[in-house]
């Protein structure tokens, strides 16, 4: 038989010094995860123990509600005890669809008004990007109309007129040969027209630069500009003497400003024309004076697009890839700078000069 032998055990713990309690530390309490019975017993007993708060009532049960949480934009939110149903405290919409708040969204588009690019926009304000471009094709919609209901029989008297290149998705000559009827690739070309004076920009409309864009845009401008005859001035762009015929006649004076340019130095045939050495006016329609005929105002609205729209600006990837998100930058642009951007020239708006409104608005009236 084998024989067993008693366990070794160690030496006795030390008895505490005299004079001295001995510290008997608790042993650490188990973790015990809630179970579903649990939760809901939880729940019910945080929902009895809030308060009703005054003001919000359930519509069906016309009972207090009690407090249930935050909604995910940070409001408050509500629930029935009898019915169940849940209510957020009363607030407003950004542009009546978009839960983020408006100051988070006026600094989103006034990122993209200085010449951000999406990504920068959503790395300074924290939005996701596809708020972002929903939220540039909210506010430019609303914007659109906008001037549409703002726009109509303005007083005029010098209007100048031209049209700024641009593309979408890809240039004009990387469209593949199955994207040759496709609407809203290729190159995009922004009609706007100017009013001399006032610097207010009266009308604008993107498509392609045919007879067809031209004909729209000409009668934009007819339906923005008043009764009073006034002179109109444009580059030799061919299709606007017929489009001027067409809705001007008897209400302007119509002339080009034929420019010439001298050949392209060395490097430089790709993105700069050459200098010009002449420009010849040309009376079209009417009698246009010879002293007024110009377009170097809206030659200059063009420089400001191009560094106020980062989709606009050359050499970059900045490029809109949806034809709606370029639409609606346009119309945010246009709206801005008419209601909200001070001249440095006029030290107003443009609309407080034309008599339009009476105060500079800001971007959350603009999108209010």
């Amino acid at each position: 038989m084998s024989k067993t032998y008693p366990r070794p055990r160690g030496p006795p713990h030390p008895a505490p010094p005299q004079g001295r309690t001995a510290v008997v530390r608790p042993k650490p309490a188990r973790k015990c995860a809630l179970t579903n019975s649990k939760r809901l017993l939880y729940s019910l007993t945080m929902m009895n123990e809030a308060q009703s708060v005054d003001g919000m009532t359930c519509e069906s049960c016309t009972v207090a509600c009690q407090r249930f949480g935050r909604h995910r934009n940070g409001l408050r939110r509500f629930r029935c005890p009898q019915c169940r149903k849940t209510y957020t405290e009363p607030h407003t919409r950004t542009l009546d669809t978009m839960y983020i708040s408006q100051d988070r969204a006026v600094l989103a588009l006034q990122l993209l008004l200085e010449g951000n690019s999406i990504r920068s926009t959503e790395r300074i304000s924290g939005l996701d990007r596809n708020t972002i471009m929903s939220l540039l094709v909210r506010a430019g919609k609303k914007c659109q109309r906008l001037m549409d209901m703002k726009l109509r029989n303005v007083p005029v008297k010098d209007v100048e007129i031209d049209e700024i290149w641009g593309f979408c998705q890809k240039k004009e000559r990387s469209r593949r040969h199955d994207e040759k009827d496709v609407y809203g690739i290729g190159d995009a070309w922004c009609f706007c027209g100017i009013e001399r004076t006032s610097k207010v920009l009266l009308a604008w409309h993107l498509g392609k630069r045919d007879r067809v864009s031209t004909d729209t845009f000409i009668g934009k401008l007819r339906f923005a500009t008043g009764d009073q005859r006034f002179q109109l001035s444009s580059d030799g762009w061919g299709a606007y003497p017929g489009a001027a015929r067409m809705y001007l006649r008897g209400k302007a004076d119509y002339a080009q400003l034929i420019k010439i340019y001298s050949a392209p130095r060395e490097g430089e045939q790709r993105y700069s024309p050459g200098d010009v050495v002449e420009a010849v006016p040309v009376p079209v329609m009417g009698l246009p004076k010879r002293e007024r005929i110009c377009t170097s105002h809206i030659e200059r609205q063009n420089l400001s697009i191009r560094m106020g729209m980062r989709r606009m600006t050359r050499l970059t990837n900045g490029f809109s890839k949806k034809w709606e998100n370029l639409e609606a930058a346009y119309a945010l642009w246009f709206a801005y700078y008419n209601w909200c951007r001070i001249h440095s020239s006029l030290r107003v708006t443009p609309c407080m000069e034309a008599g339009i409104e009476s105060h500079i608005w800001t971007i959350a009236e603009l999108i209010a």
